[in-house]
């Protein structure tokens, strides 16, 4: 069975399985190629990948308010998909008028589009007299474009943009390079896409997102046996629900105690940046870690108290500019007394000695913030080679760039970015973004669904708490690392959802984002 979580001990469905499956654009091509070998007829499943999108945009425009509908027609299979969808929508009694602006189509293409003439149905080279229709489906290319859109297709493209009409892309936005999501020059800025078969990288790529609109997968039933041939083990994996909540919360015995729940060290926040400590420990809080400890400077720790009285507050000797000087564990304590270990938030960078502490520890590690500052100022892939234990970093693209400034930009390539980061330093590695990316040197995980309302000072320090609570429970319950990162991930981002669903995206500051946390868990009960 092609299962794609090996610490889910329920089979999952084939919704599930493909649900999670990401690929690019070769290996869907591999993929397609094998049905296609073992005798699948092309022109069938162009009639059923139409029939399923028409199924999709009768439900979405229905033809009561949405009577005319314009076609934008490649000279490719996804062109043949459209011009059968536009036969379809035809017969619903829907209005259809097609751009063309090909000359030559493939074959199978060209035989629909002869049809499609036979039927009346108006045809034009150009995109104005498609001015008054009520919505568009944007067929002109589908995944494997590599080029950027060359004259007449780039200015109907431009042209289409400034309307203020509907547009459906089918597969991807016609002008996006279907692995990074790059634009190729211009790109369609699609309401909807109806990605087919499989997700494709792209699509899934923070600079695709202002062209995707809302997208949704339309599975046309690709055997798994083929999709397992092409990916033997899957190397990018989309988080779903499912393998979110299959380690949230994470389970515990009748006969359990605080001290088999996890101890999580945090160290974090300094005279200057007070909210980073008090914001980490409230998102370690809701982890749910059995024990929780806080090292800050000492002239923070009444302020701690008051914010977690369940906690126990390290106040340790500080600077002369507010930062920790040095680390003072209570008496018989040191580092190996934690599960886990989480260090950045509000620490400021003259915390260094405090830093080169915790990485020659032997304890999981979360760095976040100025802990991420520090590593780079110290060599981050030297300086982790030599770590014998976990390491999870959580930087966002500027603090990526400073970690790893001789890799892949993720403003070009976030996957191969993080991928190559993983790679090089061993560590697992969260970059921030709209679809965060998490990889471990074998694998990458993609958070699909997230909020602009999270784009606000101190989210990420509520993450790294609750990241570091997770850690320190996993570490006797032989969770795959990764697996609880990308959870972390999830959680954090749907609380952030579910805040801006009833507060409004301005309505949610980090405080705010703590107080929603427990609410997602309760969804997953239901």
């Amino acid at each position: 069975m092609f299962n794609l979580e090996s610490s889910i001990p329920n089979v999952m469905t084939r919704q599930e399985q493909i649900s999670r499956v990401i690929v690019t654009a070769q290996q869907m091509r591999d993929i397609e190629g094998r049905i296609f070998a073992q005798g699948m007829p092309v022109a069938a499943l162009m009639e059923k990948v139409a029939g399923l999108i028409v199924r999709r945009l009768i439900e979405f425009y229905p033809r009561s308010h949405f009577s005319r509908c314009g076609i934008l027609v490649g000279p490719g299979h996804n062109g043949g998909d459209a011009l059968v969808v536009a036969r379809e929508l035809h017969f619903q009694g829907y209005e259809v008028v097609l751009c063309i602006p090909f000359s030559k189509l493939k074959e199978l293409t060209s035989q629909h589009a002869q049809y499609i003439k036979n039927l009346n149905i108006p045809v034009h080279e150009t995109l104005e007299p498609l001015a008054t229709c009520d919505v568009f489906v944007d067929g002109l290319f589908g995944f494997g474009l590599e080029r950027s859109l060359s004259s007449p297709v780039d200015r109907i493209v431009d042209r289409l943009n400034q309307w203020s009409q509907p547009v459906v892309s089918i597969d991807l936005p016609s002008g996006l390079h279907t692995d990074t999501g790059e634009v190729l020059g211009t790109a369609v800025k699609a309401t909807q896409t109806f990605c087919l078969g499989l997700w494709k990288l792209g699509l899934l790529q923070d600079q695709a997102l202002d062209y995707v609109g809302k997208a949704e997968l339309i599975d046309f039933d690709i055997p798994i046996t083929d999709i397992q041939a092409v990916l033997e083990t899957p190397k990018i994996q989309r988080i779903t629900r499912q393998s979110a909540i299959a380690t949230l919360p994470l389970q515990r015995s009748p006969v359990t105690h605080k001290y088999k729940q996890g101890h999580l060290l945090l160290i974090c926040g300094s005279r200057r940046y007070t909210g980073g400590a008090i914001l980490t420990a409230l998102g370690a809080r809701a982890s749910g870690v059995g024990m929780l400890s806080i090292a800050v400077p000492e002239s923070l720790k009444l302020l701690l108290s008051a914010q977690l009285p369940e906690a126990l507050i390290v106040g340790c000797p500080e600077t002369e500019s507010g930062a920790i000087a040095q680390l003072q564990l209570p008496e018989k304590t040191d580092l190996s007394s934690f599960d886990a270990i989480a260090c950045g938030p509000g620490l400021t960078v003259d915390a260094q000695p405090i830093l080169q502490e915790v990485i020659d520890s032997d304890r999981p590690l979360v760095l976040d913030a100025d802990g991420l500052n520090i590593l780079a100022q110290m060599g981050t892939i030297p300086t982790l080679q030599r770590r014998q234990a976990p390491t999870v970093l959580t930087p966002h693209a500027g603090e990526f760039k400073r970690l790893f400034p001789n890799t892949v930009a993720p403003t070009k390539d976030r996957i191969a970015a993080v991928r190559t980061a993983a790679e090089q330093s061993g560590a697992v590695v969260l970059l921030k973004g709209a679809r965060t990316a998490i990889a471990d040197p074998d694998c990458v995980w993609i958070n699909p669904e997230s909020t602009p309302a999270l784009a606000r000072g101190g989210s990420g320090d509520v993450l790294t708490g609750l990241l570091g609570g997770l850690i320190a429970q996993a570490t006797t319950k032989q969770i795959p690392l990764l697996e609880i990162v990308a959870s972390a991930a999830w959680w954090h981002s749907q609380a952030g959802i579910l805040a801006a669903r009833n507060r409004t995206e301005m309505g949610v500051d980090a405080f705010t984002l703590t107080q929603y946390l427990l609410s997602v868990l309760r969804n997953t009960e239901h």
